[in-house]
């Protein structure tokens, strides 16, 4: 098993890196989520700028070419969940089959949630191309699917288990820096729709990785993504 760290955009409130994470595993390629789209790279919404700062070439289309994938190759996309930096190029994956948390899913096509509607085309695609996932699931052997809703009902982290290697917890947005691994003390963000799941999924990612002894990669850090290794240089298992 091999990991790849892909910094695919910029938050522009924050300077945290927007992410996407390749796992070459024995069974096949595994991407985990799309970054922003593409089709904004560089582009501005009225007056006002976009959330994400994209340069060209800087999207996870380019980023997987790098390493010399095609994302028409890619059959299979684990998404965190459907907010656009982190589901906003499922329509570059043509053959790909979506890892998606039921309760998500059901979320999302119910419209209950305002921010998603933006750029709903891109991920609400025909239903045969979900596999839906009911809480905690292993999906292939050393890649667990871990349910860490609250920052948005039926988000998902991954927590990868390397043979012969020390695990890794993929937190995404439940615990996006590590300023924010005390459940109890952590911050509660704009986009966190449900405090009380916030810090029962902070608490378990955080048990989990002490259990496991994993180390964890948070999915907004501007100080750790500072000195990470990044894409094309594998992160060290």
């Amino acid at each position: 098993m091999e990991l790849y760290l892909m910094r695919v955009g910029t938050m522009r409130a924050t300077g945290g890196p927007v992410a996407a994470y390749l796992v070459r595993h024995e069974e096949g390629d595994v991407l985990i989520d799309t970054g922003y789209p593409r089709a904004r790279a560089g582009a501005y919404a009225g007056e006002l700028k976009e959330p994400v700062q994209l340069d060209h070439g800087q999207d996870v289309v380019s980023r997987l070419a790098g390493l010399g994938i095609d994302a028409g190759d890619v059959r299979d996309v684990i998404i965190s969940h459907f907010d656009p930096d982190h589901a906003g190029n499922m329509d570059a994956f043509p053959r790909a089959t979506f890892w998606v948390q039921e309760e998500h899913y059901d979320t999302a096509r119910s419209g209950a949630v305002p921010r998603l509607e933006r750029f709903r085309a891109l991920w609400d695609l025909p239903e045969d191309r979900f596999a839906l996932v009911k809480g905690d699931q292993e999906f292939r052997p050393g890649i667990e699917l871990v349910e860490s809703g609250g920052h948005i009902p039926g988000h998902q982290s991954v927590l990868l288990r390397p043979p012969g290697a020390r695990p890794v917890l993929l937190a995404i947005d439940a615990i996006p820096t590590s300023a924010d691994l005390d459940a109890a003390e952590r911050s509660i963000y704009p986009f966190d729709m449900d405090e009380e799941r916030v810090r029962e999924s902070t608490r378990k990612l955080a048990d989990l990785a002490r259990r496991e002894n994993a180390r964890i990669v948070h999915g907004h850090d501007p100080d750790q993504w500072r000195i990470l290794p990044l894409a094309p240089e594998p992160f060290p298992l």
